[in-house]
């Protein structure tokens, strides 16, 4: 899989973590789904993830998730779900959920249950553990692991497997996977997939969320494009049900591309306050000597215009507390 193809696999991901993020726990981690109190809610943490994660130096994040969960016994717990969207072993991913899971859990002290999803091609490779050890200090670290390719034997899907949404996303991927190499093998089992959205009862809006994801996740040459939106029209109009018309498509269509322009206008403006952040921290040390944890902290946290006020009072301050205003 190339990057383009890997980024392409991380935002429908993304997205269908947040759409359908209970589904996804019912479906892949059953345990933590059956102790969390979902009538309370959740909350994705992303400013939370992105300032543990921003300066790690073990790879990049691809579709991970920070989720504030509640469980039945009144306690908070925070929920960090790893997606590898990848065609090769990566070495440094047990020690990233390590590194992850600890930087949270010092930062705010809260209880960290990390899962992992691998949606890689390598049936071989599958990470659950990160340890080390010498002279008697040892640490082991585990952590639940899913792995999709599991899922292509049908008698390893779980019994709530038929009635779950989540589960139409997972097909959609492995799908890729399956057929990448043959067009009109992929056209034909999408368009059987998109027809289960129809006869599986979901609901409109559902059909729609669903289809989105399974239309980003399966792209097809141009000419199965427009043979794969013939054969729909011409079925929904057997079926009487025009859900993805083409009004719905270019709806789809313009959502993506929005979501995309966001997101790289989002991914620029948070280089601009990381390189800023950098700057100033190079401006302490080399001023003031080595600087606390707190101070880093401080920086991670703070926004372009605090950074840029603190940049200009190093430049006249005669201690590091001048900086800040302590």
């Amino acid at each position: 899989m190339n990057k383009s193809e890997r980024a392409d696999f991380d935002s429908p991901w993304q997205e269908s973590l947040e759409f359908y993020f209970e589904p996804f726990m019912e479906l892949l981690f059953p345990q933590a789904y059956d102790a969390i109190a979902w009538e309370r809610g959740y909350k994705f943490l992303d400013k939370e993830l992105m300032q543990i994660t921003q300066d790690a130096e073990i790879g990049r994040r691809r579709a991970d998730k920070l989720i504030q969960v509640w469980l039945a016994d009144g306690k908070e717990t925070w929920i960090l779900v790893h997606i590898e969207v990848q065609s090769q072993k990566d070495l440094k991913f047990a020690e990233r959920m390590f590194v992850y899971h600890y930087r949270i859990f010092d930062r705010y002290k809260l209880q960290v249950v990390s899962l992992a999803v691998l949606a890689d091609e390598v049936k071989k490779w599958r990470p659950e553990m990160f340890s080390y050890g010498l002279w008697g200090c040892d640490l082991q670290f585990n952590y639940p692991v899913i792995k999709l390719l599991d899922y292509q034997k049908l008698s390893a899907r779980p019994a709530a497997w038929n009635d779950n949404p989540f589960a139409i996303i997972i097909q959609a991927h492995l799908l890729v996977i399956e057929n990448r190499k043959d067009p009109k093998s992929l056209f034909e089992k999408k368009f059987e997939l998109v027809k289960e959205l129809y006869v599986a009862g979901y609901k409109r809006q559902d059909i729609l969320s669903l289809f989105k994801f399974i239309d980003w996740l399966i792209s097809l040459p141009e000419s199965y494009e427009k043979l794969f939106w013939d054969n729909l029209e011409r079925y929904e109009k057997e079926r009487k049900m025009p859900y993805v018309t083409s009004v719905e498509r270019i709806g789809v269509e313009k959502g993506m591309q929005k979501g995309m322009q966001q997101g790289m206008q989002q991914g620029m403006q948070q280089g601009i306050q990381q390189g800023t952040q950098n700057a100033l921290l190079r401006m302490l040390e080399k001023k003031f000597g080595s600087v606390s944890n707190d101070v880093k902290n401080n920086l991670h946290q703070a926004d372009e215009e605090q950074l840029l006020l603190w940049i200009e009072q190093t430049l006249t301050a005669d201690c590091i507390g001048d900086v800040f205003g302590n």
